[in-house]
């Protein structure tokens, strides 16, 4: 489940979607954890919390996306 507000997003590991603290709770953050090392071992560092924001903007670039695009992939299918 990936919850976002413009630039801003989270990503949960979880069935169906999360609208407040207790649906989050419910989130795998072991598996998140998991992610989250495939995603530096692919060369894009996010927030260490499964509880943390990511935030894209105008100063990322089309390759900066594009990497970030191909580091989910190759993480996600790890999984």
């Amino acid at each position: 489940c990936v919850n976002k507000i413009y630039s801003m997003f989270t990503l949960f590991f979880q069935e169906g979607p999360v609208y407040d603290l207790q649906s989050a709770l419910k989130s795998d953050t072991g598996l998140y954890a998991r992610f989250f090392h495939g995603m530096i071992q692919n060369g894009v560092w996010l927030a260490p919390s499964q509880f943390e924001a990511g935030f894209i903007s105008f100063a990322h670039t089309d390759q900066d996306m594009d990497r970030t695009l191909s580091a989910l992939e190759k993480t996600l299918s790890r999984l």
